[in-house]
């Protein structure tokens, strides 16, 4: 992470063009916005949906379009913020003889930078990123890898970028199938965890918001333990997992259950779905 007078300084006076203003496009804008260095007069938004970009412009009063060529003309920065399935189209009908001026950010799933570079312009400085859902609330966890033309630059200004809804980690592209599959549906993994232990409370007798709030602020208290990385999560799951206790016995179910294994062959599953998006074949990494 960069410091954040260091990353105003690089996005001061920067036009940014926005391909995509859907749920995660529009959390990328507001988190922009909401470094000082960046006014919203200096985005540009573009999407075919003319409805939600009434409602970015009403809302965070950025620049709209519907034209993608109109929206990077001017820019430095390109964010593309679209779905897999549609970047082909999109990446043909852009201005392609402007992209190597402006570092380009794409945050697709499954999709190659080497995909990006091979439909722009020769140089294409393109940086891949894997964000994920919490970034609506600045809690996001954004996985980055460069291009082969983009430099440690671009990698710092995307780096800034992220850093406003959340954090970054910058990995090796080979890893970003695995990142999708990870931290990129991790949200939804957490979600089916969370819906089914305050289920699991309800038939205690718990009221459901109840429930919901106890297992809620329990993940988020014990996620923010993790992150504090003075105990591994092991040293710390020994913590509360004393002798005789409640919690072994709830653990000892677990472990009966192979939930672990299950786990690992979740985020397997959701690696090999992002290499088939990115028309590629999925090998599985051998064994450390």
């Amino acid at each position: 992470m960069i410091t954040t007078e260091k990353g105003e300084q690089m996005l001061k006076g920067k036009k940014i063009a926005v391909i995509g203003g859907g749920v995660m496009g529009g959390a990328l804008v507001q988190g922009i916005i909401s470094l000082s260095a960046v006014s919203p007069r200096s985005l540009t938004v573009a999407d075919t949906d003319e409805g939600r970009l009434n409602e970015l412009a009403d809302k965070l009063k950025v620049l709209t379009t519907t034209d993608n060529r109109e929206a990077m003309r001017e820019a430095d920065v390109l964010l593309l913020a679209v779905k897999p399935q549609k970047m082909g189209e999109v990446l043909a009908g852009l201005d392609a003889s402007l992209a190597p001026e402006m570092t380009c950010i794409t945050i697709a799933a499954g999709i190659s930078t080497a995909f990006i570079e091979e439909r722009l312009a020769k140089g294409v400085r393109v940086i891949r990123v894997m964000p994920n859902m919490p970034a609506l609330i600045g809690e996001g966890a954004a996985a980055l890898c460069r291009g082969a033309c983009a430099t440690a630059y671009d990698m710092q200004l995307a780096r800034h970028i992220f850093d406003a809804v959340g954090i970054t980690v910058e990995v090796k592209e080979e890893l970003m199938d695995a990142v999708t599959a990870l931290s990129g549906s991790g949200p939804g993994y957490a979600f089916f965890i969370i819906e089914a232990f305050a289920e699991a409370g309800v038939r205690m007798g718990f009221d459901r918001d109840v429930s919901l709030k106890l297992i809620s602020q329990s993940l988020i208290g014990s996620a923010k333990l993790c992150l504090k990385g003075e105990k591994t999560p092991a040293e710390l799951r020994r913590m509360v997992a004393t002798p005789g206790g409640t919690t072994l016995a709830g653990l000892k179910v677990m472990e009966d259950g192979k939930l672990g294994e299950m786990i690992a062959t979740v985020v397997a599953e959701a690696t090999k779905r992002s290499a088939e998006l990115g028309g590629r074949k999925y090998t599985p990494p051998t064994a450390p």
